[in-house]
């Protein structure tokens, strides 16, 4: 029996942007969300960069090559972004998140990739850790001890971030994991997470074990909280088969 990763994700403008700036993808080895800024042509055209860079990794790959081929995609899109921004001088500011998972074909071994202020978390066993640490202000001041975790969920600058695809010199985090069968992930934009607290988010990995069902059930909560931003869920299980 060999592990698989199966997914499901969807998007949504919310109920105040005009438009949509997010992107994702959601395929058989990899998952990942994307939530442009700068403008709102800019930001999709940045969301898209990266999203469209890191799609072809969604084929079988080792394990010994996954963050070398999430490190070279990120390198690719970057890149795009910068000549996109060369093309055309109202770009300049234009950037993107990138959160992303990539399963090797052995089933044995994931690797994680993150810039900016998107998120991953692992619902194991029952328990629901966030694996990516956001970068933005409000969290350096966190781990300064400057303000508590729930200060910064109201601080005025929450929406700031330190680091983005933006074309420039950037630093992504980058983490290998062994994942279990019943793991599930959840991959989402700050549209989702800024608005649904993380119990909440809980009890809907647990209660609603259909992926569709459930990333739907998330963005519903995320509107019905207001949906103040684009608001993206991709929901992936790690599955024995």
């Amino acid at each position: 029996m060999t592990l698989k990763l199966r997914s499901f994700g969807v998007s949504d403008r919310g109920l105040i942007r005009s438009g949509n700036q997010d992107a994702l993808y959601s395929g058989s080895w990899l998952v990942a969300v994307a939530d442009g800024m700068g403008g709102m042509a800019a930001g999709d055209l940045a969301s898209s960069m990266a999203i469209d860079s890191i799609a072809p990794l969604d084929v079988e790959t080792p394990e010994d090559a996954l963050v070398a081929a999430l490190q070279q995609a990120i390198q690719a899109g970057s890149a795009r972004i910068r000549q996109a921004v060369s093309e055309d001088p109202e770009r300049q500011g234009m950037g993107t998140t990138l959160t992303a998972l990539l399963f090797a074909r052995t089933g044995s071994c994931l690797a994680l990739a993150h810039v900016g202020d998107s998120r991953a978390y692992l619902f194991r066993e029952g328990v629901l850790k966030q694996i990516t640490r956001d970068d933005t202000f409000v969290q350096m001041l966190v781990d300064q001890g400057v303000i508590t975790p729930d200060e910064a969920n109201s601080h005025p600058r929450r929406a700031v971030v330190t680091q983005a695809l933006q074309g420039e010199e950037v630093s992504p985090a980058y983490a290998t994991m062994a994942p279990w069968a019943g793991d599930r992930w959840l991959l989402c934009s700050d549209g989702l997470s800024n608005v649904v607290r993380p119990d909440t988010l809980t009890e809907v990995l647990a209660g609603y074990p259909d992926r569709a069902d459930c990333a739907r059930k998330l963005i519903d909560l995320a509107l019905h909280a207001g949906g103040p931003d684009n608001v993206t869920a991709i929901v992936a299980d790690v599955v024995q088969e």
